[in-house]
């Protein structure tokens, strides 16, 4: 799912693993706190039921999975796309860290903070004069980037979305992140003039609740900026009833009236059916793509998965991880940024950490270390991803036939129109996956039995 260029909005957030909160899954999470212009890294995440990008258009079908296998030509054009965003995610991780130095060595920011100063005394207006601008600065300069990624993606055929709506997007993302940026820098700056010994501790405290209110409006009021939403009951009812037979046998309240379709192929060749939404939000929604190229029971799989990260409590335990890290990555940030302010910010025009000329100072040192400390966010992400697999399998065993095999199926399919690479870069994977990759999901799919001799699933017995 697209994190609609929200990253100049939550930067705070998302370069620490937070950007999960306006994700519409679990699924699609993304613990890897990337730069704060770096290409987000969406395909290396190796095709899920979650988060799928197509090249091809495979119909529905029940073809007998043994293997991920790809065809030559396919085979070939997941390679070369894998490599791609491989060496995108590194460069711009590169290029985050040197917009942010370019920014400092123009003096840019302390242009900005004069430029409020001039216009008031009051610290909340000078704080909507400084941070559009910043955000600004930051979402034009990283433009190359996201220019190339939409490029690639329309090359590979992941993307039919024209550049004239693509800008339009880009748009309402800024927009949207200016606000929540105003929001989140108001909020640090206050926090760090109030106490500048533990101001670091405060912002983590206060970032918490935020995270949680932004999983609940994510739904609500992101989603249908960017896509159309209609009553899944409207548009496929007998999957609609299968879905309601599947959450019934998942234990959970989804009733009909909350469950979506969404019309995703305006723009993008993806296939995606997730759960989002946290009490009186939660939802189910299914992509239009995945209704035309996969069967109902591959969608109910899918459907399993999402549902798996909230009957296994992994919104929360994400949650906590992500606050882990934050508290952490705050702490290394305070403990850093005093030395560089008092070696080079007199030459950036920065009075102190109090100043908001000193934001990208934290933004790149945050970067940094968030960087680091990807591998344990990518680690665990794989780990609850596996989890809702194993969850996936265990809840539709005895709605379908045979669950492993059409587990299989989903898999195959995704992989397929994903263009997920057959044999990734283990250091890829190490570094950015967030899901464990198509050879090893289909793998489990078909070797997971516990049923044997009359045996149960861990998680639905």
């Amino acid at each position: 799912m697209p994190n609609y260029k929200l990253k100049a909005g939550f930067i705070l957030l998302a370069i620490l693993g937070v950007s999960l909160a306006l994700r519409p899954t679990l699924a699609a999470l993304d613990l890897q706190p990337a730069a704060p212009l770096a290409a987000q890294n969406q395909a290396p995440t190796s095709s899920s039921p979650a988060a799928s990008s197509p090249a091809a258009s495979p119909q529905p079908r029940e073809k007998k999975v043994t293997g991920y296998t790809l065809p030559p030509e396919t085979y070939k054009k997941a390679r070369e796309l894998s490599q791609i965003h491989f060496r995108m995610a590194l460069i711009g991780f590169v290029y985050g860290l040197f917009i942010l130095w370019l920014i400092l060595k123009l003096r840019l920011a302390s242009k900005y903070r004069d430029w409020g100063e001039r216009f008031s005394s009051r610290p909340f207006v000078r704080g909507l004069i400084f941070t559009p601008l910043f955000f600004i600065t930051l979402g034009v300069l990283s433009l190359p980037t996201e220019i190339y990624q939409n490029w690639v993606a329309r090359e590979f055929g992941l993307s039919v979305q024209g550049w004239g709506s693509w800008i339009r997007d880009w748009t309402k993302g800024q927009f949207l992140g200016i606000i929540l940026g105003i929001v989140l820098i108001t909020i640090l700056y206050a926090v760090i003039r109030n106490s500048p010994r533990r101001w670091w501790f405060y912002f983590w405290l206060v970032s918490l609740p935020i995270v949680v209110l932004l999983v609940f409006l994510q739904p609500l009021v992101v989603d249908p900026m960017f896509h159309k939403f209609e009553p899944l009951a409207q548009k496929d009812p007998a999957l609609t009833k299968s879905l309601e037979q599947m959450v019934e046998c998942a234990g959970q309240k989804i009733p009909p009236e909350r469950m979506f379709w969404m019309g995703a192929g305006e723009k993008t060749t993806e296939l995606n059916a997730y759960v989002t939404g946290l009490g009186a939000s939660k939802r189910i929604v299914v992509w239009d793509n995945t209704i035309a190229k996969m069967t109902t029971p591959q969608i109910v799989f899918v459907a399993g998965h999402e549902m798996g990260h909230y009957v296994l409590e992994h919104i929360w335990k994400g949650l906590a991880f992500a606050a882990s890290i934050l508290f952490i990555l705050f702490y290394l940030g305070y403990r850093t940024v005093g030395w560089v302010l008092a070696r080079w910010g007199s030459g950036w025009g920065i009075r102190g950490l109090d100043d908001w000329a000193s934001l990208p100072v934290l933004l790149l040192l945050l970067s940094i270390f968030a960087f680091i400390a990807n591998p344990i966010n990518s680690a665990f992400s794989r780990h609850i991803e596996h989890q809702a697999d194993q969850y996936g399998l265990e809840v539709t065993h005895g709605l379908t036939p045979d669950s492993g095999q059409t587990a299989a199926q989903s898999f195959q399919v995704l992989g397929e129109v994903d263009l997920s690479d057959p044999e990734p870069n283990p250091i890829d994977v190490f570094l950015f996956y967030s899901h464990p990759t198509i050879p090893d999901r289909i793998q489990f799919a078909l070797t997971y039995n516990p049923w044997t001799n009359g045996g149960s699933g861990e998680f639905v017995r």
